[in-house]
């Protein structure tokens, strides 16, 4: 059965195209939830127009079944709205 280390393995493989930079690191993960063999996981995009949001909810879903999940379900919320840490922000080169 994957752990959560494994999930957040799995998403730091899940790039965003746009800024060239895994979903974990970014932030876009609120919360990661494993009940037996199904993971649901609760993230936001950088802007609600995000255009690879559905690309980037494929790939999780996607990600998640490769990791031994029979089932996932991913979440969309914009509370709190994505901003890019310190940290994320210099990997930017904006700070």
């Amino acid at each position: 059965m994957p752990t959560k280390e494994d999930t957040i393995e799995m998403l730091k493989k899940v790039e965003d195209p746009e800024l060239g930079l895994d979903i974990w690191t970014l932030g876009l993960i609120y919360t990661i939830d494993i009940k037996e063999s199904h993971l649901k996981i609760k993230m936001t995009f950088t802007s609600p127009m995000c255009p690879y949001g559905p690309m980037l909810l494929d790939m999780v879903r996607e990600g998640g079944i490769k990791a031994g999940f029979e089932s996932v379900e991913v979440e969309i919320t914009f509370d709190p709205i994505w901003k890019p840490s310190d940290e994320v922000k210099m990997l930017l080169g904006i700070a």
